[in-house]
């Protein structure tokens, strides 16, 4: 098959999963969402509610009507003809994630996961670290989650956090950064659906076949369930940071990218807090303001440093000397006609071929070549810290020009 047809349908394949991905975790937070908040929102109901084994209730109104939910203390005296569960939403959100990790990621490992410049690894090592980082990362949690540490729900948030940003960290050293970064997601992805499989689902069907059989359900199982989605309920803001950093090298790129996703995971979880707690009726506005502060102060610290520009780089280069420069390194994928083994189309349609195209996009190569070096995508070509400083000098002249 002729390898242009290749990675045009492959891009359709990529486009299918990532749209699946999204709605179906559009899915799963939503009901997440939705069954902390009604939890915490569940006041408690009249005696004879209580009689019947109802712990709390709640009215509401939408779409134009009328909804009264109760929920019982353990189970209801029957069990109702349809009962409706909630489980195809984590498990169609983590199979269509780990298909779109394996398409782009383990498929695509010399383009996606493999960076020369950090460690000399085959396609099967670089997939073996991303794999093994996933099933041990997903094990600790799992071991964790079954101890007595589970019953200090500030240290084990602490130890986690720890835990995602040592892996973050680990993988920054050995695979590209975006790899790291999408990596630490999926493994924070599979303990969720994690959690709805060996906790949550478990503990309903208990529910339902004690009812079934006319028995006291056991309360242990469900209090574990009910924890276990509180901390997905906590890891959902920090999972949509990691899938949206995918298009800002300014947090994977950083040289401390790492430390940039341990405080990012901190700020979204303690920003839901705030969330969780006014859903009580406790309403802190503080902690939603300090998440903004702690925030502010991410950006203002992690800022790229100016560049340094030396006496040879003081004159500057001529829009020929860029465009050379350009197609050097950038054209091979920002062009007309690619020449990359990898993107045969120029990826978003930018192309590079002349100067004026060139100082179209010149706010968007600074961000990604010059302050940050996500691009040339995993340095392919070989760009030097000489060449980005020659460049990021040509569009300062070219800002001065505007600006005169």
């Amino acid at each position: 098959m002729d390898a242009q047809l290749i990675a045009y349908l492959t891009d359709w394949l990529n486009l299918l999963l990532r749209f699946l991905h999204v709605v179906t975790a559009i899915a799963w937070i939503g009901a997440s969402f939705y069954f902390v908040w009604l939890d915490n929102s569940l006041e408690e109901p009249p005696k004879w509610k209580q009689d019947k084994g109802i712990k709390g209730d709640l009215w509401s109104i939408h779409g134009g009507g009328f909804y009264e939910i109760a929920k019982y203390r353990l189970a209801p005296e029957s069990m109702p003809k349809h009962l409706h569960w909630f489980k195809w939403e984590a498990y169609s959100t983590w199979i269509t994630g780990a298909l779109l990790l394996t398409l782009l990621y383990y498929v695509g490992a010399n383009s996606y996961l493999i960076d020369p410049s950090k460690a000399d690894l085959t396609q099967w090592q670089a997939i073996a670290i991303g794999v093994g980082t996933l099933v041990g990362g997903f094990a600790i949690y799992e071991a964790a989650v079954r101890s007595p540490l589970v019953n200090n729900g500030r240290l084990f948030g602490g130890v986690m956090l720890a835990l995602i940003t040592l892996i973050a960290w680990g993988l920054s050293q050995l695979v590209g950064d975006r790899a790291a970064y999408i990596h630490v997601g999926a493994l924070i992805g599979t303990c969720m659906a994690g959690n709805v499989l060996l906790g949550i689902m478990p503990a309903q069907r208990g529910l339902v076949d004690a009812v079934k059989r006319g028995v006291e359900p056991d309360p242990k199982p469900a209090l574990m369930a009910k924890l276990r989605s509180t901390h997905n309920n906590y890891a959902t803001l920090p999972v949509l940071f990691i899938m949206l950093s995918n298009h800002y090298p300014m947090t994977y790129g950083h040289q401390y990218g790492w430390l940039i996703l341990g405080a990012m995971a901190l700020i979204g979880a303690w920003a839901r807090h705030f969330f969780n707690l006014r859903h009580q009726g406790i309403i802190r506005p503080w902690v939603l303001i300090s998440a903004f502060i702690a925030f502010c102060v991410l950006v203002v610290i992690v800022r790229p440093a100016p560049i340094q520009r030396t006496a040879v780089e003081r004159g500057g280069l001529s829009d020929q000397q860029v465009v050379k420069l350009v197609q050097a390194r950038c054209t091979a994928c920002h062009s007309a006609t690619p020449s990359d083994d990898v993107f045969t189309v120029a990826p978003s349609g930018v192309v590079f071929d002349s100067a004026e195209q060139i100082r179209r996009m010149m706010d968007r190569i600074e961000a990604r070549a010059v302050l940050t070096h996500d691009m040339p995508f995993m340095n392919k070509t070989g760009m030097t810290d000489e060449e980005r400083a020659l460049l990021g000098d040509w569009i300062a002249q070219q800002r001065s020009k505007n600006a005169g």
